[in-house]
C-alpha cells in the first residue's frame, strides 16, 4: 500500500531535518565528524533525535550509513572492510545526487533499508541540537531549504560537452541569432522562431494586444493557427460577435482559421499536420505538450507572447532541464497510456519534473500507439512538465502513412509523409538524442507491472490503483468521455466495447445508472465522423450517454454538464482541480475512458470487468526507481538574469511593503484566477481584484493591498496558461511574488505583464516555521524589503526590529526591461518604433 501524500510529505520533512540535524552536530564539532574525539557526540545525536538515522541515510547513502553507524557501535573506522562501504556509498551518493529521500515511499527495497538502519539505534526522544531558546524547526527548515536551493542551482547550471538531448536539437533548429558554433543547452536564453502559433477563444484577447503594440500585419502570415474550442456551447450574441471578429481578423491576414465544432484544437493541429513531427510549435494553451506524441515539440507560451509572435515572428525560450523517462515492458490488455500518465504523476508527486521537458524513451514507449503518446504527453502538463516529447519512429510513420491515405489534404499526404520517412532514414541522429546526451535525471517505469489507476479526488498527485479504490464504492452523479487527452477514436471505441461486453453479459440493452449523467464529445470533427462511420458514437449515444460538441467545453467549466454542489464525478479528462469542472464543493476523479464508461453504468467507479462480469483489478506492483547524475563540468557563464550588478534607468533598486504570507503550495491557475471569469474579456481592472484568489481564499481580496510583498508555497502558479492569473495579481497592487518555487508558464505570464515572481524557499521555510498555523491569507505583520538588484530581502517587525534575512534571486538586465516598459507589449512596442 502506497503512503498517503500528507505521510509521505510528513516522511520527507522528517528526513530534510534529520539530516540537518546531524549537520548542526558537525557544525558544533567543528566541521568534521571523522574525528574520534567526536565519536561520542556524534552517536548521542543518533541515540537521542529520531529523525537522525532517517536523515543520515539521505544524506551520505546506504553504505555510509553503514559505514558510520558500525564505527559509532565502537568499530574500527580504518579497517579495509569499513572503508569499502565508506567508498561504496560515497559513489552512490554522487550518482543520486542525494536524492534518496524522495523516493523512499516508493521503493520497497529503500523502505526496507530505512527499516534496518532505524533499528540498528537506539529510538530515545530528548536531544535538542541548537539553543533551546530558539526555534528548532525554524533553523532546520531553513537550512534545509537552503540546502535544496544549492542543489538546484547547482544542477540548473551544470554544463558538459557532451551531445543534445532531442528537446535540444529540436530547439536548435527553431533557434535565432544564435553565434557561429553555438550549440543550444538546457538553461540557455534564446530566441527562437516557432514553426507555428497557436491561439483559440483567447485569440480575441490577443488581438487587441497585438493592436496595442502598434503593429498592423503579421510578421508571418503562415505561422499563426487559430480553433475555436473552448466556450463553443455559447450561442450569445456576444460569444458569436466574439467569434466573428476572430475568424475576419484570420481572413483579413491570410492565416488559418478552424471555427467552432472542428474540435479542440490540440487535436485539429496534430490531425492537420501544423504540429509536424521535428518542429517546434507553441500554443496560448497549457496543453500544447500533447503535440510531443507525434514527436513535436510543444510548449505553452502565453497571450502576450502570442501577440509578441505575431507582429515579430519571434519569443524568447529558457531551454528547460530535460529528464529521460524509461518507460520499460509492455502495458497489459487493458491498461492504456492514461493509466500511464496518471501513475506517474501520482508516483513522482514531489515536483521531480516541474519545469523540465521530458523525453518518453525505452522499448515501452515504443510499443505505444500514438494515440496513447498524444494522452501522456498532453498529461504532462499535470505533471509539471513544460513538454513531453516521443522520438519519431515507425509507429509514428504508421500512423502518418494512414492519415495520409484519408483523401487529398495540403499537408499530410503521401509526398509529405515520403519526405518526412526519407528525412529521418538520411538522417536518424537528427530525430533522436545523442547517445551521450546529458539529462537532468533519468526516472523509470515498469509498464508490465501497472493496472488501470484513478487521480483523485481534486488531485492528481493522488492515484491509487482501480483495484484498491473499487471496493470501497464511490458512488458518482456524473461521468465524462471529453477532452484533448481523451477523446479520439480508439478512445470512444474502448468505451463503447465496454457498452458492448455489458449488453452481451446480460443480454439486455445497457443503460447509465439511475442518477447518473454521462456526457461525451468528440476531439474533432473527424473523430465523431469516424466513430460515427464505425457505429461506436451510436452505442454510447443509445445507453444514455448526452452528446456534446467536439469542443472543450465541461473540462474548462463552461457549458451543459457541469458538477454541482456534493457532486461527484469520474472523468477521463486532464484536470480534477477544485472548481475545475463546476462545484468547488464538488468532487473529481480522473480515468481511462473504460472506466468511465463502466462507472457510468454502474454508478460507481468501477473497472471494466466489474462492469461486465463482475470482476476487479489486482493493485500493481510499483516497481519504481530514480537515478540523476551531475556534470563534472564548468558551470555556465551566468545569464544576464543572474549576473546583473545595477538597475537600468526607472527600474526601482527595492520594493518594500507589508508581507502577506500564502502557506499552500501548489496554488494553481484556476485557485488564483478562476476558469469561469477566463474568456470573459471585458472584465475590468477592479472586477478583476474582487475576484482575484477567489477559488483559494475569498478573503484574500479584502485583505491584501497595494505594494503589499506576496510570499507563497512551492509551485505556485501550476496549472493553465491564463495570463489572467498574473494580471489580476497586478490588480491588486502587487508588484512582487517571492515564492518556494513558481510554474515557469506562470513566471513568463508575470514578467511579460510586468509582475515580479522570485523564488526563496528558504523564506517560505522560515515563515511556515513562524506561522505554523497560518491561515490561508495570513497578514504577518511582517514589513518586506526586497533588494531587486543587490538580491536580499529582510523582514522587520512592527518595531522595525530585524526578524530574518536572506538572500533573493538578481533580477537581470532583461527583466528589468520589460519591468520598466510595464510588460511585453511595451517592449515590443519600443523595438518595433527603434526599428522603423
Amino acid at each position: 500500500m502506497a503512503l498517503r501524500h500528507d505521510e509521505h510529505q510528513a516522511r520527507c520533512i522528517r528526513i530534510q531535518k534529520g539530516w540537518f540535524v546531524v549537520n548542526e552536530a558537525i557544525r558544533s564539532a567543528g566541521g568534521s565528524w571523522i574525528k574520534p574525539a567526536n565519536f561520542k557526540d556524534m552517536r548521542d545525536v543518533l541515540k537521542t533525535e529520531p529523525c537522525a538515522r532517517e536523515g543520515l541515510l539521505y544524506g551520505m547513502g546506504v553504505g555510509t550509513t553503514v559505514a558510520v553507524l558500525r564505527v559509532f557501535k565502537g568499530r574500527s573506522l580504518v579497517s579495509a572492510g569499513n572503508w569499502g562501504i565508506v567508498a561504496f556509498g560515497l559513489v552512490a551518493v554522487v550518482a543520486k545526487k542525494l536524492c534518496h529521500f524522495q523516493y523512499a515511499h516508493q521503493s520497497a527495497k529503500l523502505n526496507t533499508l530505512f527499516e534496518m538502519q532505524s533499528k540498528r539505534v537506539p529510538n530515545v526522544k530528548g536531544f535538542q541540537h541548537s539553543d533551546p531558546a530558539k526555534d528548532n524547526d525554524s533553523e532546520l527548515l531553513v537550512a534545509a531549504a537552503a540546502a535544496q536551493a544549492r542543489r538546484r542551482t547547482y544542477s540548473q547550471a551544470a554544463r558538459c560537452s557532451g551531445g543534445q538531448t532531442l528537446v535540444e536539437k529540436i530547439a536548435q533548429r527553431h533557434a535565432v541569432d544564435l553565434a557561429e558554433g553555438e550549440v543550444v543547452r538546457s538553461g540557455d536564453f534564446i530566441g527562437i522562431r516557432p514553426h507555428h502559433i497557436m491561439t483559440h477563444d483567447n485569440t480575441g484577447a490577443v488581438i487587441p494586444k497585438f493592436s496595442s503594440i502598434g503593429a498592423r500585419r503579421l510578421a508571418d502570415a503562415r505561422q499563426p493557427v487559430f480553433a475555436l474550442d473552448h466556450d463553443i456551447q455559447n450561442t450569445s450574441a456576444k460569444n458569436q460577435a466574439k467569434y466573428a471578429g476572430i475568424e475576419a481578423f484570420a481572413k483579413t491576414h491570410g492565416s488559418k482559421f478552424y471555427p467552432a465544432g472542428r474540435g479542440i484544437a490540440h487535436q485539429v493541429l496534430v490531425e492537420e499536420g501544423h504540429a509536424w513531427p521535428g518542429t517546434m510549435v507553441v500554443g496560448s494553451d497549457s496543453h500544447s505538450n500533447m503535440y510531443g506524441g507525434v514527436g513535436c515539440l510543444g510548449t505553452p507560451v502565453v497571450r502576450t507572447d502570442a501577440a509578441a509572435i505575431w507582429a515579430t515572428a519571434q519569443t524568447w525560450w529558457q531551454a528547460p532541464p530535460v529528464a529521460r523517462v524509461e518507460l520499460r515492458g509492455e502495458l497489459a490488455p487493458g491498461v492504456v497510456g492514461k493509466d500511464v500518465i496518471v501513475a506517474l504523476c501520482a508516483l513522482f508527486a514531489n515536483d521531480e519534473v516541474l519545469n523540465h521537458a521530458v523525453e518518453f524513451v525505452g522499448d515501452g514507449a515504443r510499443g505505444l500507439p500514438v494515440e496513447d503518446r498524444l494522452a501522456i504527453a498532453n498529461m504532462t502538463t499535470e505533471w509539471g512538465a513544460l513538454a513531453g516529447l516521443f522520438a519519431v519512429d515507425d509507429v509514428t510513420l504508421r500512423w502518418y502513412d494512414e492519415r495520409a491515405e484519408r483523401g487529398p489534404h495540403a499537408i499530410v499526404n503521401p509526398d509529405t509523409v515520403a519526405k518526412l520517412r526519407q528525412d529521418v532514414a538520411a538522417d536518424p541522429s537528427s530525430w533522436t538524442a545523442d547517445s551521450d546526451a546529458v539529462y537532468a535525471k533519468t526516472l523509470w517505469l515498469d509498464l508490465a507491472s501497472l493496472t488501470p489507476h484513478v487521480a483523485g479526488p481534486d488531485s492528481v498527485k493522488i492515484a491509487q490503483p482501480l483495484g484498491e479504490l473499487e471496493p470501497r464504492h464511490v458512488n458518482i452523479n456524473k461521468a465524462y468521455l471529453l477532452s484533448c487527452v481523451n477523446s479520439r477514436q480508439k478512445d470512444l471505441r474502448e468505451a463503447a466495447d465496454v457498452v458492448r461486453g455489458v449488453q452481451k453479459a446480460r443480454g439486455v440493452p445497457a443503460k447509465v445508472a439511475p442518477g447518473v449523467a454521462w456526457y461525451v464529445a468528440a476531439a474533432s470533427s473527424q473523430v465523431l465522423a469516424d466513430a460515427r462511420a464505425s457505429g461506436d458514437w451510436q452505442v454510447l449515444v443509445d445507453a444514455g450517454a448526452t452528446p456534446l460538441p467536439p469542443g472543450c467545453g465541461p473540462c474548462i467549466g463552461l457549458g451543459v454538464g457541469l458538477l454541482e454542489d456534493g457532486e461527484v464525478g469520474i472523468s477521463a479528462t486532464n484536470r480534477n482541480y477544485k472548481g475545475r469542472m463546476g462545484s468547488k464543493a464538488a468532487h473529481t476523479y480522473l480515468s481511462s475512458p473504460a472506466v468511465v464508461a463502466a462507472s457510468a453504468l454502474q454508478g460507481y467507479i468501477c473497472s471494466p470487468e466489474t462492469a461486465i462480469a463482475g470482476t476487479a483489478h489486482p493493485p500493481p506492483v510499483r516497481s519504481v526507481l530514480y537515478g540523476s547524475e551531475l556534470h563534472k563540468a564548468k558551470p555556465a557563464a551566468a545569464s544576464s538574469d543572474a549576473a546583473a550588478a545595477s538597475a537600468i534607468s526607472g527600474f526601482p533598486q527595492s520594493l518594500s511593503g507589508r508581507l502577506i504570507f500564502l502557506p499552500a503550495d501548489n496554488l494553481n491557475t484556476d485557485g488564483i484566477y478562476p476558469g469561469k471569469y477566463t474568456y470573459q474579456d471585458d472584465i475590468s481592472r477592479e472586477q478583476m481584484r474582487s475576484i482575484v484568489m477567489e477559488n483559494y481564499d475569498p478573503e484574500f481580496a479584502r485583505l491584501v493591498r497595494p505594494d503589499d510583498v506576496v510570499v507563497a508555497g512551492a509551485n505556485f502558479g501550476t496549472g493553465s496558461s491564463r495570463e489572467q492569473a498574473a494580471t489580476a495579481i497586478l490588480a491588486a497592487g502587487v508588484r512582487l511574488v517571492i515564492c518556494a518555487s513558481a510554474s515557469e508558464t506562470f513566471k513568463r505570464n508575470a514578467v511579460n505583464n510586468g509582475l515580479l515572481v522570485l523564488e526563496s524557499p528558504v523564506l517560505v521555510a522560515w515563515l511556515r516555521a513562524a506561522f505554523p498555523d497560518a491561515p490561508l491569507t495570513a497578514v504577518t505583520g511582517l514589513s518586506a524589503d526586497a533588494d531587486l538588484v543587490g538580491g536580499k530581502i529582510a523582514l522587520t517587525d512592527a518595531k522595525g526590529t530585524l526578524a530574518f534575512e536572506t538572500g533573493l534571486p538578481k533580477v537581470g538586465k532583461a527583466a528589468q526591461e520589460i519591468i520598466v516598459a510595464g510588460g511585453l507589449e511595451n517592449w515590443v512596442r519600443k523595438r518595433m518604433a527603434t526599428e522603423s
